[in-house]
This record gives C-alpha cells, structure tokens and sequence, in this order.
C-alpha cells in the first residue's frame, strides 16, 4: 500500500474581498484549521472518495473525470485529480480519505484547502514535482474549470504559501507575495472568526454575477483590471456618462475603494496599528454590504456583536451570502462577544453561531509517506 498524507489549511482574509479577480490587492492568512487528505494508490482505475465530515463515499472512473460533471462536495476532489492529470498521466486510480477540521461553507477556503492537500498528496505520490506556486494555478483550475466557480487565486496561494506568524500581501495582477510578521501579542489581541454557520454554495451563481459587473465595468473603462484604475471619481463619472447600470457602478467603487484599504492595512499592521485596522475592517464591511451586495442578515449581525463587545473592528469574509465574519479583538473580550453573538442570533431566530480564535499558521505540506 503506497500512499502520502498531506495537509492544507483554510485561511482567514483580513481585508480584500472580490479584490483577487479583478486584478488587485488581498491580504490573507493561513490558519491552523485545515483539511488532511491521505491519497492510497489503487490497482484499478477508479477514485473512490471519502470524508469524515460526509456521510458518502464517492466512486468515480478516473475516464470520467471531466469539467462540471459533477456538482457535490466530491467535485473538488475529482477537480484536483482532474487538475494534475492535465500536466502529468494517472494510470492508477486512487483512495481519497479527507479529514478535516475545518468548517465547510463558513468562508474560510474549505474548497482550496481541499483543493491544495489533494493536489500536494498526489503529485507527492506520483512524484510530480513543480514549484508551489504552479501547484496552486492548478488548485485553482481545479475549482475555476473542473467544478466551475469563477475564483480569483486568493485561497489557493494562502493556503500553499502561509507561514506562522505571518500575513500575505497577494498583488494578484503582478503576481507577488510579500510575507507580513504579525504579532498582536504585545497589544493582547487575537482574531476571531465568527462562524454564522449560514451556508453559502459560491456555485449558485451570485458570485458570478458580480464576477460579472466588475467585467463590465472593465470593458466600459477601458482598462484590463479595476485594479487600474487610479481615478475613481472620473472613473464613476465615466461609468455614468456611458449609461452603466447602478450595479456595475457599485461593484467598481467597492474594487477600487477595498484595494485602497488593502495598502492602507499592511501599512497599519505593520506599524502594529490596530485602531486604524479596524477601522478599515469596518468600512470594507459597509462596503461589501452596500455596493457590493454580498453581506447577509447573519453576517451583519455578527459584525454588530463584535463592535458592541469593543472590537477594534469586525468585517463579513469570503465570497459572501453567508459564511463567517472576521473581527479584530481584545483577548479580554472574547467571551462577551460570544455571549453578544449567540443572544442576538437567538432572538432573530438563527442557528447558533460558533466562534474561533485562529492565528497565522504554515501552508500545505507533507505529513507523511506510505511505503
């Protein structure tokens, strides 16, 4: 039985949301939170997948790994191994056991952490060797064309790339990762995640509307990226001068105001800065609520609870249309901010919300190989 175990983590996203596709700046972590993949070589050609977090195993033929056929949780896996087999021939097929510990659906990157162990398994089992960097534009593509969801690259780098203690400024339209020491031990603060436990299924078809508007809102500028617009009140200007809907408008002011806020945050974490970060959480909160249209009741709610428990600032995370909130905390304060969050959520009738203090952790790897 030959085989190889790998890890991948989830990430958090301090700031930068729907940033990563159009050119522009995010600014994420891994967590130790992840997800496990042990990958055993079969003699026949079948993937045969398994998780602990799902109640069904997935047989499929490695012949019928093709793009968009299949549309539960199973695709991210048969996406990965769809992925490698593009660069490298799999022959054999394969056991594919997923233990993870982290959430599904609350924002925090399940999908490319699955994405990342499986890919980072197999090629470590076929003996594909490429840099970490290609890895990840193949978990992407994994997610991008085998299960079709139009993503940016945030999740799949942060999830090969983190490292403890550290952030990652991601230009995604250079294509350069820049390592930011984080260290809030010295002001007593975590980061909390505050999972509202509201799903969101980024492959409904939300995500790609606004994937969408921001394309338009490319075309009618003229520019190849929001990323490139430096202008943004003639930007707007032009928008409606040309008749662009008040959609499209929306969905570039909060791509070329969240990128401002993306620079603004490195330069305050790094002077350790925690006022002035949250502050900027907050508006790229009010802005993904309000321009961009992706916040939910859950998620409002949980940005409510964490400013009323004295965060410096809380934000919603992820795609959107539920998921988690990530807020900026005094340690001392956590416990009422899960007493704010699980009051308010019962008197608006939600499920439970659940909270976890995740901190900068290391990016995929191998655990281990079987002979």
């Amino acid at each position: 039985m030959k085989g190889v175990i790998a890890r991948a983590p989830g990430r958090v996203n301090i700031i930068g949301e729907h940033t990563d596709y159009t050119g522009g700046f995010v600014f994420p972590m891994a967590i130790e939170l992840g997800v496990t993949a042990k990958v055993i070589l079969r003699t026949d050609q079948k993937l045969k997948i398994s998780s602990n977090l799902m109640p069904d195993v997935i047989e499929i033929e490695l012949k019928d790994l093709t793009p968009k056929s299949s549309q539960n949780w199973s695709a991210y896996v048969a996406g990965a191994v769809w992925s490698v087999a593009q660069h490298h021939p799999i022959s054999n097929g394969l056991d594919i056991e997923l233990d993870a510990d982290l959430p599904l659906g609350a924002g925090m990157s399940s999908s490319a952490a699955v994405e990342c162990s499986v890919i980072l398994a197999v090629c470590t089992l076929l003996g594909v060797t490429a840099p970490k960097r290609e890895l990840a534009r193949w978990a992407k593509d994994a997610e991008n064309i085998y299960v079709g969801v139009p993503t940016g690259s945030m999740d799949q780098v942060a999830s090969f790339f983190g490292k403890s203690g550290h952030a990652l400024f991601f230009d995604t339209r250079d294509d350069v990762i820049d390592l930011v020491p984080i260290d809030l031990s010295n002001q007593e603060a975590v980061f909390a995640v505050i999972d509202t436990r509201s799903k969101h299924a980024l492959i409904d078809g939300g995500y790609a509307a606004r994937r969408r508007d921001c394309e338009t809102g490319s075309e009618i500028l003229e520019v190849e990226f929001l990323r490139d617009v430096v202008d943004l009140a003639s930007a707007l200007n032009q928008l409606k001068a040309k008749g662009a809907d008040d959609q499209v408008i929306k969905r570039v002011r909060h791509v070329v105001t969240e990128n401002q806020r993306v620079l603004d945050a490195v330069i305050a974490l790094k002077e350790n800065n925690l006022v002035e970060l949250g502050k900027l959480m907050n508006a790229s909160h009010a802005s993904l609520r309000d321009d961009f249209q992706v916040s939910c009741d859950e998620l409002d709610q949980a940005v409510l609870s964490a400013l009323a428990a004295g965060s410096y600032g809380a934000r919603m995370m992820g795609g959107g249309f539920g998921g988690s909130a990530i807020a900026l905390i005094k340690q001392d304060k956590v416990g009422e901010l899960i007493k704010n969050a699980e009051q308010s959520f019962a008197e608006r009738g939600f499920i439970p919300p659940k909270v976890y203090l995740v901190t900068a952790s290391e990016g995929a790897h191998v655990i281990e190989k079987i002979n």
